[in-house]
């Protein structure tokens, strides 16, 4: 029996471009009537087109489909299915990945009241950041952008944080030497199977204090702003053992003021 292209497409419950894209594909394949121009398509077609809709199911692209429905052993069949069976595992890990990030993150965030202006010991894990300004001034370097291109990628597991050179030196009133760049904790670089290039710094795992501070989004970091950290060390007879560094939790913005919450981490 012939169907018109509406008729076809209205009995198998889908749309006439669905079914024109499937036509330039050849798996279905409609002829010219003897009268007209209009193209008709048979049963055959609509058993092609139901099976091609089965192996897309399983998010077979396209193109594969076609091959399985016009020429296509066994073999090939489960093949296929193997290969989508996969590449739906991968993607499910990613997405579990993410959901435990996105769950980390949200953590944080609902714990910045408890830690602000507080501060903690904690071990921190260890880190890869790639340095991407001079303060607040970004880098011309050509050689980090591919690295950083890749990382973009990878956010939310990648995050914006800051590194203060020889802050084993702190003292006086003097502007801070930092940097702020994107970073990657090595645990999640585990997780993502991602190989680190030359570029980026790597920050070993460290017993620091640990606290949230806040500072205006254009305000520059100053020692101001964490001493009273420097001071809890010295209370506590801790030595600072390493660079101090931090990164961006959120900024809330309002009509009256933008404020950044920073995480600071001051080794020990």
């Amino acid at each position: 029996m012939k169907y018109s292209i509406g008729e076809f497409a209205s009995i198998l419950g889908i749309t006439a471009d669905t079914l024109r894209l499937y036509e330039k594909h050849d798996i279905v394949r409609p002829v010219k009537g003897c009268h007209n121009n209009y193209r008709y398509f048979d049963d055959l077609d609509a058993r092609n087109l139901l099976s091609s809709r089965w192996y897309r199911s399983m998010q077979i692209p396209l193109q594969d489909v076609a091959e399985l429905v016009t020429d296509a052993p066994s073999e090939r069949v489960v093949e296929s299915i193997a290969a989508a069976r996969e590449q739906l595992e991968e993607e499910i890990r990613r997405s579990t990945l993410l959901l435990q990030k996105v769950s980390e993150i949200h953590r944080e965030l609902m714990d910045i009241g408890d830690y602000l202006y507080r501060c903690r010991i904690r071990q921190a894990p260890g880190m890869y950041r790639i340095p991407q300004t001079n303060k607040n001034q970004l880098l011309q370097q050509d050689n980090l952008r591919p690295a950083v291109q890749e990382w973009m990628e990878l956010l939310p597991f990648t995050f914006y944080s800051f590194r203060i050179a020889d802050s084993r030196e702190l003292g006086g009133s003097g502007e801070l030497d930092y940097t702020w760049g994107l970073a990657l904790l090595e645990e999640d670089r585990q997780k993502l199977g991602i190989e680190v290039s030359g570029s980026a710094e790597y920050m070993k795992p460290c017993t620091c204090i640990s606290a949230v501070i806040e500072i205006s989004y254009e305000e520059y970091i100053g020692q101001e702003s964490f001493q009273f950290m420097l001071d809890y060390a010295r209370e506590h007879r801790y030595t600072v053992t390493g660079d101090i560094y931090g990164k961006i939790l959120f900024t809330e913005r309002s009509c009256e003021q933008n404020r950044t919450f920073l995480e600071i981490n001051i080794p020990i």
